[in-house]
């Protein structure tokens, strides 16, 4: 009888866990400007390093959340008042494995120390124009400067 109330209780609980994950994921994702996105956590390896996600847009920040994580508050924030793009690239070597083959990756700096995010090349237009909205007559001189590859 104890094995039986044993993998019982092993059931619940990876029942619970499999709900908390679930209802996490759906309260982030209902309020809309939400969109896949993967952040290179280590540098270590070559091409290794991802870490799948998705981030959401509150004001001036981004907040990426990990896909697999229990935790109620973003893994990273990133402002747009300290983020700058500094190049795009397609993935290579390895990166191909670990990411969809429609997605690019983006160089950034925040707080002057560099970050690789990659997403969705659809979702790359949308991010930029967040990334450069500003009030009106104001400028802003990120990618004024910068001649980009077609990707």
């Amino acid at each position: 009888m104890e094995i039986v109330e044993g993998i019982g209780i092993g059931v619940a609980v990876v029942l619970a866990a499999l709900l908390i994950l679930f209802i996490r994921r759906a309260l982030y994702t209902r309020s809309g400007g939400i969109i896949r996105l993967s952040v290179r956590v280590s540098t270590i390896l070559d091409g290794r390093g991802w870490s799948p996600g998705f981030g959401r847009f509150v004001g001036d920040e981004l907040r990426w959340y990990r896909m697999f994580s229990f935790a109620l508050r973003p893994k990273r924030v990133l402002s747009r008042k300290t983020l700058a793009v500094e190049r795009r690239r397609l993935p290579e070597g390895q990166e191909r494995l670990s990411m969809p083959a429609d997605w690019v990756i983006l160089r950034c700096t925040s707080n002057h120390a560099p970050v690789e995010i990659a997403m969705a090349r659809s979702t790359v237009t949308g991010f930029l124009s967040w990334l450069e909205a500003a009030p009106p007559g104001a400028a802003s001189p990120r990618l004024a400067s910068q001649d980009w590859p077609a990707a």
